[in-house]
């Protein structure tokens, strides 16, 4: 249970660093295909 338990602290910081790295790759592109 210790793993079910670790899991929401372990979760967070990912969604905290992937969400943002999306958002800044999607939006690099959008950026490159307006430009084009």
């Amino acid at each position: 249970m210790t793993i079910l338990n670790n899991l929401p602290s372990l979760f967070v910081p990912l969604v905290g660093l992937v969400f943002p790295a999306i958002a800044m790759a999607s939006l690099s592109l959008h950026v490159q295909k307006n430009k084009i």
